[in-house]
């Protein structure tokens, strides 16, 4: 991770400090000047929000714990004197959730060897016009069992090849050599796009095994995954979001991977985030974990 500010108009490095501007919610903030272009800008992830930092990450908070868009609207109304609409309030949820994935899908992390990837059935409806029909889509995901880390996740229209091997090739990317037993359900889709991913040659010579578990041939379930999944679908019963675009659904389906990995704490993680384990170099210094999220991405 670098802090060093980039030129949003040239990318380049050489950029100096040029005063600072005034903001209505946030006070003074730094203005920069490219050296290159002469480019002045503000490298601030909140520019031109009308809402504090303060505010707007209560609201992905909020969100991503229980509250519906609407019910956060509610509850800004009591404490708020400057309230936010619901559609506002989602927006943020959508802008800043992908923001933040930019950033961690980027991330290496520290796995251990055994891992379970498996997927999710939702049914969303085309449009927010019920008669228009629904559409079967899916969440396709990984847990590293050491750690709970959510290594890698998508919503996507369907379980192809492609989506398959996409969530896998990010498995390897961010965990390197670490991975040496990757469990799955029986989709034969896995046994394929495992092998081209991780290579044929190290599933021959044993050094990366599939494990195959059929629970409707009564081998038993994918413990962790499912668990993670019962976590992540009492959240995401009532998301109206997921409705109308695919988009929408995989920056809100983002976000919870977010949550799940650098938020919530976890009682078998003894109170800890799966990203302290997953990512000690990441540190926080702050209880509010979704602003320095979003400051960080917006460094890098």
């Amino acid at each position: 991770m670098t802090n060093k500010i980039i030129c949003p108009e040239c990318k380049s490095k050489e950029v100096i400090k040029w005063g600072k501007r005034n903001t209505e919610n946030r006070g003074k903030i730094q203005r920069y000047k490219c050296k290159s272009c002469s480019e002045t800008f503000v490298n601030d992830a909140f520019f031109k929000m009308r809402n504090s930092p303060e505010k707007i990450t209560c609201a992905l908070d909020l969100f991503h714990r229980g509250l519906s868009t609407r019910e956060v609207q509610e509850h800004f109304k009591a404490f708020h004197p400057h309230n936010s609409s619901w559609v506002s309030i989602y927006k943020w949820v959508k802008k800043y959730s992908l923001k933040i994935a930019n950033f961690t899908d980027s991330l290496k992390v520290q796995t251990g060897s055994y891992i379970e990837v498996d997927e999710m059935e939702y049914h969303r409806r085309k449009s927010h016009k019920r008669k228009l029909g629904i559409d079967k889509n899916w969440f396709i995901d990984s847990i590293d069992v050491k750690t709970r880390f959510m290594i890698s996740s998508a919503f996507v229209k369907n379980r192809s090849k492609i989506n398959i091997k996409k969530v896998l090739t990010k498995i390897k990317d961010k965990s390197g050599q670490q991975v040496k037993v990757i469990t799955t359900d029986g989709l034969q889709l896995y046994a394929d796009c495992i092998k081209k991913v991780f290579g044929y040659y190290n599933l021959k010579k044993g050094l990366v095994n599939h494990n195959v578990v059929n629970a409707s041939q009564g081998e038993g379930f994918n413990i962790w995954v499912e668990r993670m999944h019962n976590s992540i679908r009492q959240r995401t019963h009532g998301f109206r979001g997921l409705h109308g675009s695919v988009e929408s659904a995989y920056a809100l389906m983002k976000g919870q991977e977010i949550f799940y990995n650098f938020v919530k704490k976890h009682e078998a993680l003894k109170g800890k985030t799966p990203s302290e384990l997953a990512i000690p170099s990441l540190q926080f210094e702050t209880p509010n974990r979704w602003l320095e999220l979003i400051q960080i991405a917006n460094r890098n």
